[in-house]
């Protein structure tokens, strides 16, 4: 082959140089050197994409090729390779094991990159406002992602799971906090899997101005008295000391009693809730002194409305 032989005549003078033109001719010669630690990468090639290929020094190896639904391209010399499932890096790697192994080229230095990924979807499931599968053809902000499908849902938890195409799963988290969430610099790619959670939901019932169910927005926490304030605060006929916390357990329900007036007056630390507790604030009236924590329960799973 003409092609061929011309590599051959390059790899000649090149040996030649190295070998009568003294350290410096060699030095200016060499590859630059390859990073001992390359960054973990999520996206993979897949069928469809366009990759360009290219040999240090030897322009004329230079390659676009289209990913064949085999998984494969064909490039000068080697003929057809499958790097299909594989990274970029990984693939440079396997065709620089390639030339070497059919004696083409010497400590062959190699770069693929994906100059073009095909049409491939990110699926957007759980609590955002239109959940389903989107094109997209290059990694995307995880913000921009979530705007695709239209953004979270009021009751949506700001710690979401992404699930990449190779099964690794990162967990990130997304504050309330614009300017916090704008600053996250977790990509998305194409084949990912994007899950938002429903947030924890903390019922506050009894003498409150608005009792309901209360949404655990930000780092999913919320407290005794933080419940208390999102509820407006207890009316006047509230019995403050003998509120309840209502937890479900393995073994079944635990009444836990608090007292909200010694937590406001800091007596005792403000105590932290859990997703489906509920904070049950008596009247100071007698009748209610017989409510039980199963018809608390009862009363919170007929709450229907939820506060944000």
């Amino acid at each position: 082959m003409k092609f061929q032989n011309s590599c051959g005549a390059l790899l000649l003078v090149s040996v030649l140089l190295c070998a009568g033109g003294g350290p410096a001719i060699c030095q200016v010669s060499s590859p630059p050197a390859r990073p001992s630690n390359a960054a973990a990468e999520s996206l993979l090639i897949g069928p469809g994409d366009l990759v360009h290929v290219t040999v240090f020094r030897l322009p004329e190896m230079e390659t676009k090729a289209r990913v064949t639904d085999a998984g494969d391209i064909t490039l000068p010399l080697v003929g057809k390779l499958h790097i299909a499932g594989l990274t970029p890096t990984e693939a440079s790697r396997t065709v620089e094991l390639q030339y070497a192994a059919g004696h083409y080229l010497v400590d062959p230095q190699v770069s693929v990159l994906v100059e073009e990924y095909a049409t491939q979807t990110v699926a957007i499931m759980g609590e955002v406002l239109r959940p389903g599968t989107f094109p997209i053809a290059t990694p995307r902000g995880v913000m921009d992602t979530l705007a695709l499908a239209g953004g979270f849902t009021p009751v949506a938890d700001r710690h979401i799971t992404i699930q990449r195409g190779d099964g690794e799963k990162q967990e990130v988290f997304l504050p309330n906090n614009a300017k916090d969430a704008l600053a996250a610099k977790v990509l998305v790619y194409p084949g990912d899997l994007v899950v938002v959670p429903k947030a924890g939901i903390v019922y506050v019932l009894g003498d409150v101005m608005r009792p309901g169910g209360y949404v655990m927005h930000d780092d999913s926490t919320l407290t005794v008295l933080q419940a208390v304030a999102m509820a407006s605060g207890t009316n006047h006929t509230a019995r403050e000391a003998n509120a309840v916390v209502v937890r479900r357990t393995a073994t079944g329900y635990k009444e836990i009693p608090v007292s909200i007036k010694d937590m406001q007056k800091g007596k005792i630390p403000d105590m932290a809730l859990e997703h489906e507790d509920v904070l049950w604030v008596p009247f100071s009236y007698g009748k209610n002194l017989v409510i039980t924590g199963t018809s608390i329960v009862a009363g919170a799973g007929s709450a229907a409305i939820y506060h944000y």
